[in-house]
């Protein structure tokens, strides 16, 4: 069985990333050094041999960490990244990472280690683990999704979104009204969708709000929605994201509530199913695919050298469907 990183780091005393550094190239101390090697040549270790062949060289693939591979935001990106790249005359190399962080560190130190050209993330979130990944691989790196003012980002404009969509609700009548989020530890999705929101809500007549939590997949949606409608019966749900609107859809029709009559139902996200169900959903509508095209673009300028600015702001538009009822200026 063959050594990892992890072998030399247990072996040496001194952390993955250190390691990770010094085969990268990167300046470490003498004693540290020494406990490296020797813990190299102890092991058996032998780098990767595509690393090694281009060690002198600037390669033309882009490594793109993704934390879910079944995820239409996800895949819309990728394609996006895909065709850019392609039309440049750059490759793009993927990991999925299963929504582990800690194989998402693991990811940016291998992609180094591959001498790729740039990595760009498609992240959910960015603790003081990858922002030490990041200073330590030394290669250009890009985020999508989540905004860090150390680092170059291109997000969705979630507050402005929010925003609209608490505008959208106050107008169409509705005064009871649950929220459906997902934890804080996601920036953009948890904290800032929540923001503009409330802002909105704050600016327009008295109402009734409550604010709750779930994951992002359907079934946890669904089950949370079972208890919110008992709770407190609202006249709208405001989803934070379009799977989760499905799942509350799904509890409604357990219930027996009609859409949109009996409950209204937005979501956040544009995706494609939420066009052909019946009722078609109201939602935020991001622009994916052309988003994934800016960060390519973005990540070859970062290559070469050429200067982009740091933080890059997609655009959004709300879809006005069936699950909201346009003509009930009277719901309460």
């Amino acid at each position: 069985m063959s050594s990892t990183i992890s072998d030399i780091a247990k072996l040496a005393g001194v952390a993955k990333s250190t390691v990770s550094r010094f085969l990268n190239g990167g300046s470490v101390g003498e004693a540290t050094r020494k406990k490296i090697e020797k813990a190299i040549k102890e092991t058996g270790y032998t780098p990767n041999p595509f690393a090694q062949s281009l060690k002198a060289k600037k390669t033309n693939i882009i490594g793109t960490i993704v934390p879910r591979l079944d995820s239409y935001a996800a895949s819309q990106t990728l394609i996006g990244i895909d065709e850019q790249l392609k039309e440049m005359n750059y490759q793009m190399l993927i990991s999925n990472t299963s929504q582990s962080l800690e194989r998402e560190i693991e990811s940016i130190y291998s992609f180094a280690n591959q001498k790729l050209a740039g990595i760009i993330l498609l992240a959910t979130e960015i603790t003081d683990k990858h922002i030490q990944a990041f200073e330590a691989v030394n290669i250009p790196v890009l985020l999508i999704g989540q905004e860090h003012k150390e680092f170059h980002s291109l997000i969705h404009d979630d507050y402005h979104a929010g925003y609209e969509m608490g505008q959208y609700v106050l107008e169409k009548g509705y005064r009871n009204i649950a929220y459906l989020g997902v934890t804080e530890k996601d920036i953009a999705v948890g904290v800032k969708r929540k923001q503009g929101f409330k802002q909105a809500i704050s600016e327009g007549p008295e109402c009734q709000v409550h604010y709750y939590e779930t994951e992002f997949n359907i079934p946890a949606a669904q089950a949370s929605a079972y208890k919110i409608i008992k709770e407190s019966k609202p006249s709208i749900f405001v989803c934070a994201t379009d799977n989760i609107a499905l799942g509350v859809l799904k509890a409604t029709y357990s219930e027996g509530l009609t859409i949109p009559k009996d409950l209204a139902i937005t979501g956040f996200g544009g995706y494609e199913v939420t066009e052909i169900i019946h009722p078609s959903l109201t939602t935020a509508k991001f622009f994916y695919k052309e988003a994934g095209q800016t960060a390519a673009k973005h990540m070859v300028d970062l290559v070469n050298e050429r200067p982009i600015e740091k933080l890059t702001i997609s655009k959004y538009e709300i879809i006005e469907r069936e699950s909201v009822d346009t003509n009930s200026k009277h719901i309460l």
